[in-house]
């Protein structure tokens, strides 16, 4: 998708997209532990008023990011990492740029090594250059506010929570949190999927999946060698719970007396119909993500290679309308098989994993 003048792609709609989904704060924020609860509605109301900051950039229109001098053939990473010293003033103050010698500080280490390692797996795998395939320059902030609870990508740039430390730790920790978020970049950029309903639950999948592969990527891991966790390492350790959601396992992730009990469906038998977090979109995502998951399982070997290919050329290849549901999202990604790999093991393994979470592909 082409850019505009503005820095945002054309017709793209106002997202601001957070790892924590507002249902799961909405839940803490009613624990009956009074601080626990009120950092959650902190969180709650800083989400609000970026959201809103959000819209109104869009629609008045966002500084034009350009590649800084030099980008191009080179097609090298072009980070920066900032601090926000507890402040909500973005960017902050700069730590660490391209190329400069580890920080003293772990968070912008981990953000950096993040951000570059999200570069790379789309680079070298995909071909493509940054997150708007002409090398975008990777931003990120780290340290922002007091508490808070979240990380999240505004459009421009990553901006990073250091968490309450009792349920939620550093959000620079897991690393396909980082790469999670700046997915939405990529789907920004590309299908622009609308963030509500089916089409922002494939949204979140899209992010969930690239983020676990980019985790994988890094670990040199296979399908069967990976945990298939989003946000491992990130709750604290008197949660009872492994992340903030399964692929393999939608619906196991959590269950624990302050979040509640995970409420991903691994199938369309289970489709959660609600009004919250727009339509549901972190939870009836367990549905494409176990989807991919039984995929990559059936396909063996490293998973960004056949079955990412295939989630990436869905993707950037044209075939999807903003408002996609999972059906037409199963379709595309058949013939996304069919036209790189023909119709043999790839295209029969997208059938049956489409199959097994009850989508039709016809």
């Amino acid at each position: 998708m082409t850019a505009n003048p503005t820095g945002n792609p054309k017709g793209f709609e106002p997202v601001f997209c957070t790892i924590i989904p507002p249902h799961l704060q909405d839940r803490v924020a009613q624990s009956d532990n009074r601080a626990v609860a009120a950092k959650a509605r902190k969180s709650l109301e800083r989400d609000a008023l970026e959201r809103t900051r959000r819209r109104m950039t869009t629609v008045l229109g966002a500084p034009s990011v350009a590649p800084p001098p030099g980008a191009g053939p080179d097609q090298t990473p072009h980070r920066t990492i900032y601090d926000a010293g507890h402040g909500t003033d973005l960017p902050g103050r700069k730590i660490r740029g391209e190329g400069d010698q580890p920080a003293q500080d772990a968070t912008v280490n981990r953000a950096y090594a993040g951000l570059g390692a999200t570069f790379e797996l789309y680079l070298q795998k995909y071909g493509r250059y940054s997150i708007d395939g002409e090398g975008l320059p990777l931003n990120a902030t780290v340290h922002y506010d007091q508490d808070y609870d979240n990380a999240f990508w505004n459009g421009e740039q990553m901006v990073f929570g250091d968490g309450d430390g009792e349920i939620f730790l550093d959000f620079t920790l897991p690393i396909d949190v980082i790469g999670h978020e700046l997915t939405h970049g990529v789907t920004q950029y590309t299908a622009n999927l609308t963030y509500f309903g089916q089409p922002g639950a494939l949204n979140e999948s899209l992010s969930d999946v690239f983020g676990s592969l980019i985790k994988q990527y890094s670990l040199g891991q296979t399908a069967a060698e990976a945990d298939w966790l989003i946000g491992a390492g990130l709750l604290a350790p008197n949660v009872t719970g492994v992340a903030l959601r399964s692929m393999k396992a939608p619906g196991t992730a959590y269950d624990d007396d302050v979040l509640g009990k995970d409420p991903q469906p691994a199938d369309m038998a289970h489709f959660v119909r609600t009004g919250r977090d727009n339509g549901g979109v972190h939870i009836n995502s367990g549905i494409p993500n176990h989807a991919f998951y039984i995929l990559a399982e059936t396909l063996g070997g490293n998973a960004w290679e056949r079955a990412g290919q295939i989630w990436y050329d869905t993707l950037t290849g044209g075939r999807l309308k903003h408002d996609a549901l999972f059906h037409d999202f199963a379709k595309a990604t058949v013939k996304s098989a069919q036209a790189r790999y023909g119709g043999g093991e790839e295209y029969q393994a997208v059938l049956k994993a489409w199959e097994q979470v009850g989508v039709p592909t016809h």
